[in-house]
């Protein structure tokens, strides 16, 4: 009896952890989903450049191969290293806010 209760509760907090670490990467990617979505209504209201989108678009995609590199080594990501990107997110949100807001504005 005391092995089933041991084993099925192993079994629960496995599946909370593993939900928990999915839902923190479906909260990042999500993130970067509305990051993507910020450049492309800059680009279409004209407040960012061509030349500034393709910036930024570097800067999200450098930061998504990053992100897969850091979870693909050692099976997964580090707190360090969710940490690092976190960080980065952040700075490029501040990017794209002050590209968009600047007084440069695409030629239409």
């Amino acid at each position: 009896m005391n092995r089933i209760l041991t084993l099925t509760t192993a079994l629960l907090l496995t599946g909370s952890v593993i939900w928990a670490d999915d839902h923190k990467t479906t909260v990042r990617k999500e993130r970067a989903q509305r990051q993507e979505k910020r450049i492309d209504q800059g680009v279409e209201d004209g407040s960012l450049t061509k030349r500034e989108e393709i910036k930024l678009e570097s800067k999200e995609a450098a930061l998504r191969r990053e992100a897969r590199q850091d979870k693909r080594d050692g099976g997964g990501m580090t707190k360090a290293e969710k940490v690092k990107i976190n960080a980065k997110q952040n700075k490029l949100s501040r990017e794209i806010y002050k590209e968009k807001h600047d007084a440069q504005v695409q030629k239409k």
